[in-house]
């Protein structure tokens, strides 16, 4: 098998830092007599994430050198080269844990549940300069934001960090989706086999209106339209996110329905290019979830996202506007629109996978259809905004079909009553 891309960092295959099910059980009972480092449940998935190889090169939370060149340069170094990377992650701890941890010792890491997940051999454990941290990863002094509050509320108690090498107990599969989250390795097969030579990856966090949905379809077409033979994969990220966002169960099932459906792309797509292949747009997507948390990140983040899915095997990634974004808590932005598309022609590292920057969609009366508002800079569009819509949802109702999909409307509406 010869996968499309390299793993992220000069590697020949993704990390494996895996406890084979057969060692499962001895593994849980050694590390039933060590000392503890609890995990939330947000970090849970990223250790399992460092563990699958999503994060490669990781072999673990970074240690303090690494940590802090990451802040200061964007970078970590792998066989001897600089590789991009924008987020530090090491694992949290409270004063009273951290005095517990001794540099050189093997930790069990526990989850909320107190269930092991994995052990951590520590190499460092430092203090958290929570305000030079917020700075670099959000360009801002200012807490009042999603990603301040993950730092300054959810992890309040943290005052340190903690760094290692770590090796990790499988994840139990989940009962609602599960089928659809596969490891590195797994994704790297099923790729193979679909013969493509080109695959786009579309991160989202959220329910799919069509002027999403467009960013995918033109992301797909723009290569195709290159000459090569490419898919599509819809790759939500199902990990931690903030309250407001709708769950990932209620999401899968949008999305599912959309593949099953068959209306991705429905009514958007160029029939000029699809009807002499005697194809349409479901025919080249997959849906693929990746289970890690959100940061909130903007631009910062935007290049995570691109290292999760060159690991993943995706030789593409749709980075549209204000992706990974969140404003302040009063509204006003953090970033300018587009910001995470520019930050990928300054990176200070490799980074191999291409993104394929998309900007605003919209519906036109004039097409009947979604495109690309720079195509009708003196044309009005149909506009609904996020209040709006969520207020149609609440209510009962179907949002307009120019604006979101008949399906997934039907889904989020129920889900929004039944929750009232």
């Amino acid at each position: 098998m010869t996968d499309l891309i390299a793993p992220h960092g000069g590697l020949s295959e993704p990390v494996c830092r895996m406890v084979s099910a057969e060692e499962a059980d001895s593994f849980r009972a050694a590390a039933a007599e060590l000392v503890r480092l609890p995990v939330s449940t947000a970090d849970v998935s990223t250790v399992h994430r460092i563990g699958d190889g999503t994060l490669s090169p990781l072999v673990g939370p970074m240690n303090e050198d690494i940590y802090n060149r990451v802040l200061d340069e964007k970078v970590i170094e792998s066989n001897g080269s600089l590789y991009a990377w924008t987020i530090p992650l090491s694992l949290p701890a409270s004063a009273e844990t951290a005095s517990e941890l001794e540099v050189g010792a093997t930790v069990a890491l526990a989850g909320p549940d107190g269930q092991v997940i994995g052990t951590l051999d520590v190499e460092s454990v430092f203090e958290w300069d929570k305000p030079r941290y917020i700075s670099s990863v959000y360009g801002t002094d200012r807490t009042d934001h999603p990603g301040g509050d993950m730092v300054t509320v959810h992890d309040a108690d943290a005052t340190h960090l903690v760094g290692g090498t770590i090796q990790v107990l499988p994840a139990a599969s989940n009962p609602d989706f599960g089928q659809h989250v596969l490891s590195p390795r797994e994704v790297r097969a099923l790729l193979a086999e679909t013969g493509w030579e080109a695959v786009v990856a579309f991160q989202t966090r959220n329910p799919l209106h069509r002027a999403h949905e467009y960013a995918l379809v033109y992301a797909l077409e723009s290569l195709l339209k290159a000459g090569k033979n490419a898919g599509a994969v819809l790759n939500p990220l199902i990990g931690e996110t903030k309250g407001d966002d709708v769950n990932a169960a209620i999401r899968m099932q949008t999305y599912e329905k959309l593949i099953s459906d068959r209306a991705m792309g429905d009514g958007d797509s160029d029939p000029e290019l699809w009807e002499p292949r005697g194809e349409s747009v479901p025919d080249r997507v997959r849906l693929l979830g990746l289970d890690i948390k959100m940061f909130y990140g903007g631009p910062a983040e935007a290049v995570m996202h691109a290292i999760y899915r060159q690991n993943m095997g995706y030789t593409h990634i749709v980075i549209g506007r204000k992706h990974a974004d969140a404003p302040f808590h009063d509204g006003e932005a953090i970033w300018g629109d587009f910001d995470a598309q520019e930050i990928f022609d300054n990176l200070a590292g490799d980074l191999q996978i291409d993104p394929v920057k998309v900007g605003f969609a919209a519906f036109y009366e004039s097409l009947g259809r979604v495109d690309l508002m720079k195509n009708h800079p003196d044309e009005k569009s149909v506009f609904i905004s996020g209040k709006d819509v969520r207020a149609t949802l609440q209510q009962g109702q179907m949002v307009d079909p120019r604006i979101m999909r008949e399906s997934t409307s039907e889904i989020l509406a129920a889900a929004m009553r039944s929750a009232t």
